[in-house]
């Protein structure tokens, strides 16, 4: 795998900036792959790796950067959980770990660096010179990925009964009185919206 500072450059053109949750995705992402015997993650071994991320945020570019994960190529699975973690998977061997950003890595800057005024600075510093063991914390973990979650094409597609859209691998509900119907269908979506004709001249109508 590249040098740190060339995993950096990558982050920042995927990214568009480069910052402290940039470097610990980094960090986060080197370790992870390491741990599970993934030494080329964008080359070699591209499809051996799974990556979980749980959290919408700097880190979880970085990790895609660095591992090539993507959420179009089903490598990349985004949970909400609001964590700087994510886990590892080498689907060849099943090896996984779960990779946690401390707590008191944003302490250690201060105490580290407190002579370095810029909050970002102490923590790039800070991120780029601490031991694995100060970042963060390492479980071993089993995942368990379903057919319907790897990657490769479709493996099924229904159609929801109440709203006519296409459900692709498994995540349909299947009801005794609705009959087959989407997740938004189901459960309530997370927008509103009401129908207009689909049309490439402009935007619709209010």
């Amino acid at each position: 795998m590249e040098s740190i500072d060339e995993l950096l450059e990558q982050c920042e053109l995927v990214h568009g900036h480069l910052c402290a949750g940039q470097l610990l995705g980094v960090r986060m992402a080197v370790l992870g792959c390491g741990l599970v015997g993934i030494e080329d993650p964008r080359g070699a071994d591209r499809k051996k790796l799974i990556v979980w991320v749980e959290i919408d945020r700097c880190m979880a570019d970085a990790v895609g950067a660095v591992t090539g994960a993507r959420l179009g190529r089903r490598t990349l699975k985004f949970l909400d959980y609001g964590k700087v973690a994510a886990t590892f998977l080498n689907v060849d061997t099943g090896d996984a770990v779960r990779v946690v950003a401390l707590e008191s890595s944003r302490d250690l800057a201060d105490q580290r660096y407190p002579e370095i005024l810029n909050k970002k600075d102490r923590q790039m510093c800070t991120y780029r010179a601490a031991s694995d063991d100060q970042l963060f914390t390492v479980s071993v973990v089993k995942v368990s990925l379903s057919e319907m979650d790897a990657p490769g094409h479709p493996r099924s597609r229904v159609t929801c009964d109440r709203c006519g859209e296409g459900i692709n691998d498994g995540r349909e509900i299947t009801t005794i009185d609705q009959g087959t119907l989407c997740r938004s269908c189901a459960s309530g979506a997370y927008y509103s919206s009401r129908a207009i004709a689909a049309s490439t001249s402009g935007s619709p109508e209010p």
